[in-house]
């Protein structure tokens, strides 16, 4: 269980949301929407714990994450907006740096972004669909049971997005949780919506 309790970000002296607060149970998922600066990004980086809140707590299975935040961090998966990989690597490089990084062997790995044919070739000469489907690859190490995701569709043809959403099922279906931030609806069936309103000032 995820539990979300009046959670305050500010960011460079000012407020970006204020009071957030939900619960999310195994197999569950959010859908996180809103406008460009309402907060989207910063709301999935305080949940990550990357960014700290002013107020508030995050309690994953009962526990505060503050107590024990590494624990926390190995039991998720977060793909930010960005895609977070190295030019300079091929793909079949960046693979091997992501399964070393999580501790997962070669041949556990599955590929349902079909990333693999590609594994030669330099990550610079990739399209920006290709480099969304790479990121979205690091979802195949391990079991990680909460999922975090900012924009993970932006760039994704129709087949990456059809594979997505087959992929997000597929953890709910395992008992896993998902938070999902987009700027438009997609189509996740029996899926909570929070809209971000931010705050001004």
């Amino acid at each position: 269980m995820l539990q979300i309790k009046s959670l305050t970000c500010q960011r460079g002296g000012r407020e970006i949301f204020r009071e957030i607060g939900f619960t999310l149970h195994a197999g569950e998922a959010m859908l996180v929407t809103g406008a460009n600066g309402s907060g989207k990004s910063s709301l999935l980086r305080v949940l990550a714990g990357l960014l700290q809140p002013v107020e508030g707590a995050i309690e994953w299975r009962g526990q505060n994450i503050a107590g024990e935040p590494d624990a926390y961090r190995q039991s998720l998966h977060y793909i930010g907006h960005l895609d977070a990989v190295k030019h300079e690597l091929t793909v079949g490089e960046m693979l091997d740096y992501w399964r070393a990084l999580h501790c997962v062997q070669s041949c556990a790995i599955a590929d349902p972004f079909d990333v693999s044919g590609q594994h030669n070739k330099p990550i610079r000469y990739l399209s920006a669909g290709q480099k969304r489907r790479l990121a979205l690859s690091r979802l195949a190490l391990g079991d990680a049971p909460l999922w975090l995701l900012d924009e993970p569709a932006t760039a994704l043809d129709r087949e990456g997005q059809r594979i997505l959403l087959e992929c997000i099922a597929a953890h709910r279906a395992k008992g896993g949780i998902a938070v999902i931030a987009a700027h438009q609806d997609m189509n996740l069936p029996d899926t909570a919506r929070y809209e971000m309103r931010g705050t001004r000032g």
